[in-house]
């Protein structure tokens, strides 16, 4: 089934913090489902670039794909309780998907 009007909101956050956003996003906003992927990256304002290292971090990307009407506010949501506020806290940016497709289980039988 396609969906249309939706947004896909994709974070750089460091180590550690997208399942807790994860969580935070299905208890709050009862989002069950987004995307979290490992990377490695290196910021060109870094404590060790100021010593002339070129040292890799670990990060993590966290994507989320929500209802145009919705983005706003829960791009806002993770803004704050990802801390991209605060140095080396992270990147993030939203754009619009054209058209995308339902993600759902397939209902089971219960075991007797």
């Amino acid at each position: 089934m396609l969906i249309e009007d939706q947004k896909l909101v994709f974070c750089i956050l460091p180590k550690g913090v997208a399942l807790k956003v994860a969580e935070q996003l299905k208890e709050v906003h009862g989002i069950m489902s987004s995307n979290i992927s490992n990377a490695r990256g290196v910021g060109k304002i870094t404590p060790l670039a100021y010593r002339g290292i070129a040292g890799q971090s670990e990060k993590e990307i966290l994507s989320v794909v929500v209802s145009a009407n919705d983005a706003d506010e829960i791009f806002e949501f993770i803004y704050h309780e990802a801390h991209i506020d605060q140095p080396h806290g992270g990147i993030m940016y939203m754009h619009a998907l054209p058209k995308t497709t339902e993600y759902s289980l397939p209902e089971v039988e219960e075991e007797k």
